[in-house]
């Protein structure tokens, strides 16, 4: 969305805060983020509130920039890019505006202008300001914007030619909100979408990716999307039966497919975890690993769809010491080679 003539990247709605002056960015609109969990988990109701994967984009001839942003509630991480260059990483406080003063990179004048477009998606005149993670580790932060201050100068959204061509819709678990990553940009989707040339909207629902109703809604009439992945099941483990996963899962990808006919989706069936090594191999979630992951397999044997593509989650995380010592969610290095066997798998079939 466009916003005093900014790019607001994965954001669906900018909202005012309550409790400082600015605007929160939300990556659901809250007419859907207030609909999850009528079933009783309220708990997707506040991770879809986090603002983690989105971005403030602009760009300025300003040699110096300064943007006042706010954590509302919890502190975090944010990560400036100069397209796909990092430029710096800051930190913001709870309850506090920060001012982050930013410097166009001396370097860049330096060298020739063609040197610094190669094998970027974004061109380096975009500043990004990214939405990184929660210094307290979970599935993310919220962050509102105050104001951006060019001294004078003018700024714009980027244009079209200045970002990658096409996006990359991802619903999933934390592990595709991110978490396990030290920042937001090693996460498995980022580091795909860096190979492959993608631009990311990331809707993921850490521990609540319960494939409802309201969610499947949202995402089938976005239509903001060329490339889709669905990482289904682990956090339905223990909540639902398997025919109602089945049923669940079913209706999004229907919903996705129908809605979207032709575009290439996705399905990434569960991550090696702990429960594929427990002790007890009829432990009830040993039991759903293994009967979610068929389920999978079935609907997408079912629907034959040509465009409907499933990727195991075995062949995407190939090393079990790449997990955190919580045994379920990738470390730095997971994530990265999460990133490359997706990318590789994705490419020729995109």
């Amino acid at each position: 969305m466009l916003f005093e003539n900014m790019q607001f990247h994965n954001v669906e709605e900018l909202e005012p805060s309550a409790t400082l002056p600015g605007f929160i960015l939300q990556r659901f609109p809250k007419e859907v983020r207030h609909r999850f969990g009528r079933e009783g988990d309220q708990r997707g109701r506040f991770i879809a509130a986090m603002s983690t994967g989105c971005e403030i984009r602009f760009v300025t001839a300003s040699p110096v920039i300064r943007i006042t942003l706010s954590a509302p509630i919890t502190g975090g991480d944010i990560v400036v890019y100069n397209g796909d260059y990092v430029h710096s990483v800051h930190r913001l406080e709870p309850g506090v505006p920060t001012t982050l003063h930013l410097e166009a990179p001396a370097g860049f004048k330096e060298v020739l202008p063609a040197s610094l477009r190669q094998g970027g998606r974004f061109s380096p005149d975009v500043w990004r300001v990214f939405v990184s993670r929660s210094y307290l580790g979970g599935p993310g932060f919220q962050v509102a914007f105050h104001r951006l201050e060019t001294f004078g100068y003018e700024y714009r959204p980027p244009l079209p030619s200045e970002m990658p061509a096409r996006r990359w819709i991802a619903y999933g678990s934390s592990i595709t909100q991110g978490s396990g990553a030290t920042v937001h940009h090693q996460a498995y989707i980022q580091q795909a979408a860096r190979r492959l040339g993608l631009d990311v909207l990331n809707k993921g629902m850490g521990g609540s990716c319960l494939c409802e109703p309201e969610a499947a809604d949202f995402l089938a009439a976005h239509n903001d999307w060329d490339v889709a992945t669905l990482e289904l099941g682990v956090n339905m483990r223990g909540h639902f039966t398997c025919g109602e996963f089945m049923a669940r899962a079913s209706y999004l990808i229907e919903r996705m497919a129908g809605q979207q006919p032709g575009k290439p989706i996705f399905l990434l069936n569960i991550f090696p975890n702990s429960a594929d090594f427990l002790r007890d191999a009829v432990h009830p979630t040993a039991v759903a690993n293994r009967d979610f992951r068929e389920a999978l397999r079935n609907m997408h044997s079912q629907l034959g769809l040509p465009h409907l593509h499933l990727l195991e989650g075995e062949s995407i995380l190939t090393d079990f010491s790449a997990l955190t010592s919580d045994l379920i969610h990738p470390s730095d290095y997971g994530h990265s080679l999460m990133g490359q066997r997706l990318a590789e798998e994705m490419q020729d079939l995109i």
